[in-house]
């Protein structure tokens, strides 16, 4: 099994296979990645915080409640691409100052949850912790987009403890329900494809799901209400 190795170190391996020149610009480059690559790893820690106070809430919830809170954590950083695509479509120097100052989402935690009245338990049990800051809330199941789109995003400051400092990094956790998470993966899909036929008519329709979506939703949670009174009789 290969060891683990940073990206300095794959960077490193490579330069001797360079003529003297050549090693000679690489070095430079990777000096001027550096503050990038330190600074997507101190994201990376604030996704494992987030990931860890999730978890520590999911078996507190499962001992309380008999259930698990979410399904499943998906996470990702933003690829490099996507923060310069971002940072130019926003009128921005393409710096590492200006990743932190303006970017919100390039740590990004998405928390899968089976009924919507999970995930405001959970956002607001994440939200109390006296170490997170919320930054900014938008709840898009109760206020929809216009397309349909449903979700509870957070945008949260969370501390990381580095070996010389603690350092507070926003990170976006967005809450679905599997049906909202299903609904938003196949409208991504599907609106980047290019010349369509009745555009408008797929538009209704994707609308018209959405709302069949959040209605299954709560039929699905009703349910398990039943369940739960039936049994504490």
């Amino acid at each position: 099994m290969e060891s683990g190795k940073n990206q300095e170190d794959k960077i490193r391996e490579g330069q001797h296979l360079l003529p003297p020149e050549a090693q000679e610009v690489s070095q430079t480059i990777l000096e001027d990645a550096k503050p990038f690559i330190n600074l997507m790893m101190q994201y990376k820690c604030a996704i494992m915080e987030v990931e860890t106070k999730l978890k520590v809430l999911d078996a507190e919830f499962s001992l309380a409640y008999n259930r698990n809170p979410f399904e499943d954590i998906r996470s990702r950083l933003k690829s490099p691409v996507s923060i310069h695509e971002k940072l130019v479509r926003k009128g921005y120097e393409v710096t590492v100052e200006n990743i932190e100052a303006y970017l919100n989402d390039v740590a990004g935690i998405r928390v899968i949850c089976s009924f919507p009245d999970d995930i405001y338990r959970l956002a607001d049990m994440l939200s109390r912790q006296d170490d997170i800051a919320v930054v900014k809330r938008k709840d898009y199941i109760r206020n929809p987009k216009p397309n349909g789109y449903r979700s509870l995003h957070l945008i949260l400051n969370v501390p990381i403890y580095l070996s010389n400092e603690k350092k507070y990094m926003r990170a976006e956790v967005q809450f679905r329900t599997i049906a909202m998470n299903f609904w938003a993966s196949l409208e991504h899909k599907l609106k980047y494809k290019k010349d369509v036929e009745n555009e408008e008519s797929i538009v209704k329709e994707l609308k018209n799901c959405a709302d069949f979506i959040e209605a299954l939703d709560y039929q699905m949670q009703g349910i398990r209400n039943r369940i739960d009174r039936s049994r504490d009789k």
